[in-house]
């Protein structure tokens, strides 16, 4: 087992491993920015070092700082959590070259799944489906307009290094196809650093399903899909499992084509494999790899049982996977609200100041995943998130129930959340249904006059 880990990240996916890490008598140790000196992962870890200013691109985001850290306090391994580094090639391989281990996959897994094309290619390798397009990166305008004439309009611009939606754009027509085509590689090079995109055919009424996988580099498992289809502008607000669209044949599937893909790589530690499910001819397409832990990995956590920041541990230790496929079972339901400090009728924009009084929701199968406390002041500097609500039940209306109450249990004072807002979608007559895609939230928000806030 690894003695010590560095753990490059913030907020409350820090304060989740360094908890994994001491069950296992790993020693912890937090790289923090100056804007985070009073948070509670700098109060929990065994050690913590301050590695620069709260400005991320000096801290959190520099591979140089995180690495020399990491070597000063002579750690084992290094654990990323999500965002970012955690899907950088370049700081893993500079990790690698310093003989340092991560907690994640390899530079090269990193870089080949990163890739959207080359995943494309990589999946279409290991038997997966793909969403019908070009078969690489299209440079030209001729070249789109081929696709085009085969796939048929809308389509889907994206580019090849973007993500988190990012880097994408509907296209109606043949009218505007050039336009948008040079307008979105002019993005991508601006964004990403490379111009390079592909071509999609746009599906219209889809869900978002994504399957967990964990690997150590021979074996590989699945652990159930999770359903994200709730989403504003790509942005996921509520995430739950099992899918309520997804039978046991589909799972199946869906299962069996993440596992195709690991082994088709020879992947190693957790991942998690993405799919658009079209709701109307009930076939699901590959679209991307997520090579590091989820925000919305304790979804499947309640499900399954199984503590995945504690496996992407021991995989790292050098250890085998401890269970096979067949020892996976999908019990119950859970759902999960990711909190922002936001203010839903400001256009969501964040709201960072100082929590005047927290009180976290309880009673059985309640999780709260934070890293706050009363007299914590949220900072400017970072993401909005302040916490996530985990709710697990024996079936979907019991878990909605839960959820809905645990929400209104959960008091944030002195900043405006998203929770009352989380709330009334959980309540809406479509989620409850199941009968959603990825595009009712935007169409609630439409008809919605001013949306509740606890402030």
């Amino acid at each position: 087992m690894l003695g010590s880990v560095l753990i490059a990240n913030r907020g409350e996916i820090a304060l989740r491993v360094i908890r994994a890490c001491k069950e296992l008598g790993i020693k912890s140790i937090l790289a923090y920015s100056e804007g985070d000196r009073d948070s509670l992962g700098v109060k929990e870890a065994d050690q913590a070092v301050c590695i620069g200013p709260a400005n991320a691109a000096k801290s959190y985001n520099s591979p140089e700082l995180i690495v020399s850290a990491a070597m000063a306090f002579k750690a084992d391994a290094i654990h990323p959590g999500y965002g970012f580094l955690s899907e950088k090639s370049d700081f893993v391989k500079m990790v690698e070259d310093e003989g340092i281990g991560f907690v994640g996959p390899s530079s090269e897994h990193i870089r080949r799944m990163g890739d959207k094309i080359e995943a494309k290619k990589i999946a279409q390798a290991a038997g997966v489906p793909t969403v019908p397009g070009s078969d690489g990166v299209v440079t030209e305008f001729e070249e789109a307009l081929a696709v085009a004439k085969q796939t048929g309009f809308p389509l889907l611009i994206k580019a090849a290094a973007g993500g988190g939606g990012r880097g994408m754009r509907v296209v109606e027509s043949e009218d505007t196809l050039e336009k948008d085509l040079n307008e979105i590689m002019n993005e991508a090079q601006s964004a990403f650093n490379d111009s390079s995109v592909y071509i999609e055919r746009y599906l219209t009424d889809i869900r978002h399903i994504e399957i967990q996988v964990l690997a150590d580099g021979e074996n590989a498992i699945a652990l159930g899909e999770r359903d994200c289809t709730s989403q504003r502008r790509n942005q996921k607000l509520i995430e739950e499992g099992p899918s309520p669209a997804i039978d046991e044949e589909l799972r199946a599937g869906l299962q069996q084509a993440a596992i195709n893909l690991c082994k088709e790589v020879g992947y190693k530690n957790a991942g998690t494999v993405e799919f658009v499910f079209d709701n109307i001819e009930r076939k699901y397409y590959f679209i991307e790899m997520n090579t590091r832990i989820q925000v919305e990995h304790p979804v499947t956590e309640m499900i399954t049982g199984v503590d995945l920041i504690k496996e992407q541990l021991r995989i790292a230790s050098g250890q085998k996977l401890r269970m096979t496929q067949d020892d996976i079972q999908i019990r119950g339901h859970a759902i999960e609200c990711r909190i922002n400090a936001e203010d839903p009728n400001e256009n969501f924009a964040p709201r960072p100041g100082k929590i005047e009084h927290y009180r976290a929701p309880g009673g059985f199968g309640v999780r709260m995943d934070t890293h706050i406390e009363t007299g914590y002041t949220i900072p400017p500097f970072y993401d909005s998130m302040v916490g996530k609500l985990i709710c697990w039940a024996e079936d979907r209306d019991e878990c909605i129930e839960r959820t809905l109450r645990a929400l209104n249990e959960l008091k944030v004072e002195g900043v405006v959340t998203t929770a009352p807002f989380q709330a009334m979608l959980l309540d809406s007559q479509e989620f409850r249904s199941g009968d959603i895609n990825t595009g009712y939230v935007a169409k609630m928000l439409e008809r919605t006059g001013d949306i509740p806030t606890d402030s």
